[in-house]
C-alpha cells in the first residue's frame, strides 16, 4: 500500500468511525453519560440486520429501514426509564449501568449467536471500485464516507436551526435553568438517546458489511469511537468528524509502514492528543 492509497483508505475508514462516534459525542455532550454499552448496541444492530437479510433475502442496506427505528425506540425507552435514574453529579452510576448492559448484551449474543465471526454482503458492490489517477477507491467505502458527511450535516443543521437543537444545546449548558423556562430535560434526553442509538445502528450495520463481527466486537468499536470524540473535542460534531478522520489516517498510514501495528499506532496518536491537546482539535472541553 503506497502512501497516497493509505491516506485515501484512512479517510474512508474515518467516515465509518465518524458515524459511530457522533452518537457517542451526542450522549456525552448532552447528558454527560459515559456509555460503555454503545459498542454492544452497534453489534446488536448488526445481528438484527443479519437476521433480517437471512429471512427476507433483501440487501443489508434495506434492513436499516427496520433496524434504525427499532434501535431508536430502544434508546428512547432505555434513557427514559433506566439511564435517567443514573444522572447526577457523579458519572459512576451511568458507567456501572452501561457496563452491565454491555455485559448482558454480549453474553446474550454469545448464547444465541455463538462466537463465530459473521459478515453481511452487498454482492458485487463489496469489491467494486473506481480509479482516481493511480489510486483505486472502493465504491462502498466511498459511499460510506459521503454518507457520514450527509448524516453529520443533517444532525448539525438540526442542532443549529431547530427548536429541538436549541433545547439540546441549552440543556447541555445548564439543564436546571432551562427547566425553569418550561422545557422538559427528560424528554430532550430521551430523544437525544434515540438519535444516538439510531446512529449506532447505522454504524453497526455499515461495519458489519465492511468487515466481520462477533458478539465481542463492540469493545473495539467503543474504543475507536471514544478516541475519535476525544481527538476531535467533546461536544463538537464536526470536531468528532475530524477526530475520526485523524484516527482512520493514523491506523492506515501506520499499517502501511508497520502492517500488523495499525491499530496500535492509532492508539498512540490518541495518547499524544490526550497528553498534549486534551481539549481536542475543536477545543470544546471546559475545565
Amino acid at each position: 500500500m503506497n502512501f497516497l492509497d493509505a491516506v485515501v483508505q484512512g479517510l474512508m475508514l474515518g467516515g465509518l468511525y465518524a458515524i459511530f462516534a457522533a452518537g457517542l459525542s451526542l450522549i456525552f455532550g448532552v447528558m454527560k453519560i459515559v456509555s460503555l454499552s454503545y459498542g454492544a448496541f452497534a453489534v446488536m444492530a448488526a445481528y438484527l440486520a443479519l437476521h433480517f437479510t437471512e429471512v427476507t433475502g433483501w440487501s443489508p442496506l434495506l434492513s436499516l429501514l427496520l433496524v434504525v427505528p427499532l434501535m431508536a425506540a430502544f434508546g428512547w425507552v432505555l434513557q427514559r426509564y433506566v439511564l435517567q435514574r443514573t444522572l447526577g453529579n457523579s458519572a459512576l452510576p451511568s458507567i456501572l449501568v452501561t457496563f452491565g448492559l454491555a455485559v448482558i448484551i454480549e453474553n446474550v449474543l454469545l448464547l444465541t449467536e455463538s462466537a463465530d465471526q459473521k459478515r453481511m454482503t452487498l454482492g458485487a458492490i463489496d469489491t467494486a471500485a473506481f480509479e482516481i489517477g493511480f489510486i483505486r477507491v472502493g465504491v462502498y467505502p466511498f459511499g460510506l464516507f459521503i454518507a457520514s458527511i450527509v448524516l453529520l450535516g443533517i444532525l448539525s443543521l438540526v442542532m443549529a436551526k431547530t427548536q429541538f437543537g436549541r433545547a439540546v444545546r441549552a440543556i447541555s449548558e445548564d439543564a436546571s435553568t432551562v427547566e425553569l423556562m418550561g422545557i422538559r430535560p427528560k424528554s430532550i434526553y430521551a430523544w437525544s438517546a434515540a438519535i444516538a442509538l439510531a446512529l449506532a445502528a447505522i454504524a453497526g450495520v455499515a461495519s458489519g458489511i465492511q468487515t466481520s463481527f462477533s458478539p465481542l466486537s463492540g469493545g473495539m468499536l467503543l474504543i475507536f469511537a471514544f478516541e475519535a470524540v476525544i481527538i476531535g473535542g467533546i461536544g463538537s460534531l464536526w470536531g468528532t468528524f475530524v477526530g475520526a478522520l485523524v484516527l482512520g489516517l493514523a491506523q492506515t498510514i501506520g499499517a502501511s509502514f508497520f502492517p500488523s501495528q495499525g491499530i496500535l499506532i492509532g492508539n498512540i496518536v490518541f495518547l499524544i492528543f490526550l497528553a498534549f491537546l486534551p481539549q481536542g482539535i475543536s477545543g470544546k472541553v471546559k475545565r
